[in-house]
């Protein structure tokens, strides 16, 4: 499968600035084009990557995650992260004080969004980063801080291996989610035996070879229906042989079906 050419853009210079100012939470709005990347980079403060529309996705030195309009990663003070618009992206991040993050998790990962949540997002980013102490403001930016601890953490985690061998396997599927060789002729082909490859795999990402290569094609499938392709042409990109399997799969980590799933995202 050709690689898709993506445009590196810098990272806003201004963002240091915003991180600086005495509000315990900062509202930060930027909009991306389709297969712009922002490079590899880290905040002062943790921060909620967000996008009203579009789709996300966030890569850390261990992980990657999707990111559609109901989902949104949680990232911990200091960590180095890249960010790539899959569409036309309206990404709407809060950045957060350390001190007051105690109740949220220590850990990168990906948070459910609710209605409610989205709307005071998408509203303390309209009135901009600066604003006063007991302003209608800040209680908006109060209600947030009780909102987060509140979202159920999403399984679209994509753990990478750092096993030169797994990580040849993982990064042929990243590009290819679609190829079906099995454990026996991915081994083959990087040089260990079976057992070696299907213990590295389980090891470094906490996941079989073949439940990797599962959460692959779902975190895939999210970005093309999230981006306009059907289930059908989903189904035969990811490598299913019916659209009834594929179905049955997403239905089995999502407990919903793509069409469903689509509607809930509609907000």
């Amino acid at each position: 499968m050709p690689q898709t050419r993506q445009s590196v853009v810098p990272i806003n210079k201004d963002l240091s600035r915003l991180e600086a100012l005495s509000q315990p939470g900062v509202a930060y709005g930027r909009d991306l084009e389709k297969r712009e990347i922002l490079p590899l980079h880290c905040h002062r403060r943790a921060q909620l990557v967000y996008a009203s529309q579009g789709v996300m996705t966030v890569a850390t030195q261990s992980a990657s995650y999707v990111v559609p309009p109901q989902r949104a990663v949680w990232m911990p003070a200091g960590v180095e992260h890249r960010i790539g618009a899959r569409s036309a992206v309206a990404m709407r991040t809060l950045y957060i004080e350390p001190l007051l993050t105690t109740d949220l998790p220590t850990e990168v990962c990906v948070l459910q969004v609710t209605p409610l949540l989205r709307e005071l997002i998408v509203a303390a980013v309209a009135t901009g980063p600066c604003y006063e102490p007991d302003s209608p403001q800040s209680r908006i930016m109060s209600v947030i801080f009780d909102q987060i601890p509140a979202q159920p953490v999403a399984s679209l985690a994509l753990p990478m291996p750092t096993d030169p061998r797994v990580l040849r396997v993982a990064q042929s599927l990243l590009s290819n989610p679609a190829d079906s060789r099995d454990l026996t002729a991915w081994a083959s082909t990087v040089g260990a035996s079976k057992r070696t490859l299907g213990r590295l795999f389980t090891a470094q990402t906490g996941m079989t070879f073949r439940e990797w290569r599962q959460q692959r094609r779902l975190l895939r499938s999210l970005e093309l229906l999230a981006t306009g392709d059907n289930v059908t042409s989903t189904a035969l990109e990811l490598g299913y042989d019916n659209t009834s399997a594929f179905i049955a799969m997403f239905r089995r980590c999502l407990g919903t079906t793509p069409a469903r799933y689509l509607s809930i995202t509609d907000l």
